[in-house]
């Protein structure tokens, strides 16, 4: 009898046993469904030859902003997918060197300056339209304001603007001749479409982030194969 009884006793606690510990909840009421994304970074182009990575400035910089949306998933609200729009830009400043976009050479020209005037401030920019596109882990999905985040992500543009501008020439010994200021708009040289890889982890607002271009910034045959990456802060509440 005590043995059936003990018996009785262990199967009627198995089911508690063996019941597997539920997930905690959360409440995610109160946790923005959309959100601004903003970048700024420091800007840099791969594969460029010596003659010209060797006269972009450390000062070339990008600003990217994008409107978000987060949808968290629902087994397990650590991990969302999130996309938007925005706009991503990007300036890189030469020193003593032309970029002849306005030119009508199949080649693009890159012209070196040291031997004649030159501009103190020189840039190509450019400017595209977003969708981008992230897998996001935040370690507290009621407030990642307080938590740690992650995300990895892609994103595709289309290019809206690309110019060069100059300001305040010199001439080769340095002193300033003229205070006018050249600029030049054409698309002709540039890939009008653009594919990124992007990466980012931080803490709360804050996280520092990574992007990488799948694709040349410049036509087949224009110019070398060379890509934009860029490496900075964001600004968000996911």
């Amino acid at each position: 009898m005590r043995k059936l009884l003990v018996i009785i006793i262990v199967f009627a606690a198995f089911p508690a046993f063996a019941q597997t510990p539920e997930k905690p909840k959360y409440n995610l009421a109160d946790r923005a469904a959309d959100h601004i994304l903003f970048q700024v970074s420091s800007d840099h182009w791969a594969g460029a030859p010596d003659s010209i990575d060797s006269r972009i400035s450390d000062l070339s910089r990008g600003g990217n902003i994008y409107i978000m949306l987060d949808k968290p998933f629902k087994g397990n609200p650590k991990m969302s997918f999130a996309f938007g729009v925005g706009v991503g830009t990007s300036s890189i400043f030469f020193k003593r060197m032309l970029v002849q976009i306005e030119s009508v050479n199949p080649i693009l020209p890159f012209v070196s300056l040291d031997t004649t005037s030159y501009f103190k401030k020189y840039k190509l920019a450019t400017t595209f339209l977003e969708v981008p596109l992230e897998f996001r882990y935040t370690s507290n999905p009621e407030n990642p304001n307080r938590a740690f985040k992650a995300a990895i992500g892609l994103k595709g543009g289309l290019l809206l603007n690309a110019h060069t501008k100059g300001k305040t020439l010199k001439n080769s010994a340095g002193t300033v001749t003229n205070n006018y200021t050249q600029k030049f708009l054409t698309k002709s040289y540039f890939n009008t479409s653009r594919f990124a890889a992007t990466a980012r982890v931080g803490y709360g607002l804050f996280s520092i982030f990574g992007a990488y271009n799948l694709t040349s910034l410049f036509k087949d045959g224009v110019a070398a194969d060379m890509k934009l990456y860029q490496v900075g802060l964001t600004v968000s509440g996911l």
